[in-house]
Order: structure tokens, then C-alpha cells, then sequence
């Protein structure tokens, strides 16, 4: 029996190790701060999808939003910029110069043009549309947009999603 409560706390001590050493397995400093998904900012953050930004944790809403920010660093920079200044981050509000971001360029278009609270980045798939590039969250949003831009472009701009379209008509 103590054979085996050994082999097991050696095991966990081995993973927490291997964990420290690898920046993608690093825990995160702190419970999130955040209660709404950075990504899809109406949604409320679910305690079991998380991703860390620098080593300050970030609570996300769904395994989708984790996959998507574990996946590209960039674009979790850009949500993390975003988001922080949307006031959906506190946990970095006051960190922007020390993190980087105050490099991070934004684009006028913030919110998907179909989910029009969700986020997108300048990696998002997107279209040209009356000269104008116009983003969305992911390619199924864009599908949606491509089966009527006049109505999805009329519905976005009503609900200031696309501050883009307004300079350019």
C-alpha cells in the first residue's frame, strides 16, 4: 500500500514538474478575474475552460472559444486588447504597456458582422464587401453573409457592427 501512495505522489509531482517546464502546460497565476467570455462577450465563462494570457488566467465560455485561444497566440492578444478595453478583462486593465498591447494595432470592425457579440481579429475569415474588408468569427458566420450581403450588411451596420461600411458608403 505505501508502494503504491508513493508511486502516485511521485507521479503527481512528476506532472506539476513537467508542467513548470512547459509554457503551454504552465498554470496560470490566479483564478480568473473575468466573468464573461472574451471571445463571445455575452456569454458567461464556464470554471471549467480556461486559457492564460501571459500567465494570468482567462476565463472562456465554451471548448470552442479554448480551442481557438489556445491555438494562436496572436489572436489571443488581440481578444486580450480588445476585450480588456470593452472592460471584460479587469485583470489587465493598468498592464496594457507591460504587456504588449499597447503595440497591438485594432481594427475599426470589432464584433463578427452576423454574431454581433462576438469578436473577431484581424486573422478571422473575412470578405470584401463594397470595397471594404468585413470579418467574421468563423467560416459558418461568413457562409451566412455569403447567401445575402445586402440584408446581413444592412442588419450589421444597424446594429454598428461594421464602422467600416459607414466611412465607405
Amino acid at each position: 500500500m505505501k508502494f503504491r501512495s508513493s508511486l502516485l505522489a511521485s507521479a503527481r509531482a512528476a506532472i506539476v514538474g513537467a508542467s513548470l517546464l512547459s509554457p503551454g502546460l504552465a498554470p496560470a497565476e490566479e483564478t480568473p478575474a473575468n466573468t464573461r467570455c472574451p471571445m463571445m462577450t455575452e456569454d458567461e465563462v464556464e470554471s471549467d475552460h480556461q486559457g492564460d494570457f501571459k500567465g494570468t488566467a482567462v476565463a472562456l465560455c465554451c471548448g470552442k472559444c479554448e480551442r481557438i485561444w489556445k491555438a494562436d497566440e496572436r489572436a489571443a492578444s488581440y481578444y486580450v486588447k480588445v476585450a480588456t478595453e470593452l472592460g471584460l478583462l479587469p485583470q489587465f486593465k493598468g498592464k496594457e504597456k507591460e504587456l504588449g498591447l499597447d503595440a497591438i494595432e485594432l481594427l475599426p470592425q470589432r464584433y463578427c458582422a452576423i454574431h454581433q457579440k462576438t469578436l473577431i481579429t484581424p486573422a478571422s475569415p473575412s470578405v470584401e464587401y463594397q470595397g471594404v474588408k468585413v470579418y467574421f468569427f468563423n467560416e459558418k458566420a461568413k457562409a451566412t453573409w455569403e447567401k445575402d450581403p445586402e440584408a446581413a450588411a444592412k442588419k450589421a451596420i444597424e446594429a454598428g457592427v461594421l464602422p467600416q461600411l459607414k466611412k465607405a458608403a
